[in-house]
């Protein structure tokens, strides 16, 4: 229960699952392996920020907005985990930044949730990453993350 005693510490409560917008699943363990898909930055079931990055919100509103959408990876994750601490490894980081075409800091949004990762795992946290900007996101989502975590079996 360390991770969940991490969480407590950083005052981070993880909500259900988001419910699939599509025919999908939130999250997939495939042996050690768990696939999560793409998670939009909803808390408590609205949009605490929705539009374009660099249009009607800024780098550090889209930064806490990615911090959102991480916090709702880590509740598709447990989901199918159960523990957190079975977390060997968060590989791999996708995030997809909703933005106007001249916005370039796509990294810097993306490292909300990454930044959040690392408070929460430690080293484990830190993964292999892409940040994209993106013309639109589901509902005008600011932030959609998806990720690969490799967990102790």
């Amino acid at each position: 229960m360390i991770i969940e005693s991490k969480l407590k510490e950083l005052g981070i409560i993880l909500p259900e699952p988001l419910k699939p917008l599509g025919v999908y699943v939130p999250a997939i363990k495939m042996g050690p392996w768990v696939y999560i898909s793409g998670m939009v930055s909803l808390q408590n079931g609205k949009f605490k920020y929705k539009g374009k990055v660099g249009k009607e919100l800024t780098l550090e509103q889209g930064y806490e907005a990615a911090k959102i959408s991480g916090v709702n990876a880590l509740a598709a994750l447990r989901s199918v985990i159960g523990d957190l601490d079975k977390v060997e490894r968060i590989v791999k980081v996708v995030g997809f930044v909703n933005s106007t075409g001249d916005f370039t800091k796509h990294p810097q949004v993306i490292n909300g949730a990454s930044e959040l990762f690392v408070k929460i795992f430690g080293d484990k946290g830190i993964a292999a990453r892409s940040a994209l900007g993106v013309i639109g996101l589901p509902e005008d989502s600011p932030v959609e993350l998806e990720m690969i975590v490799k967990v102790k079996e």
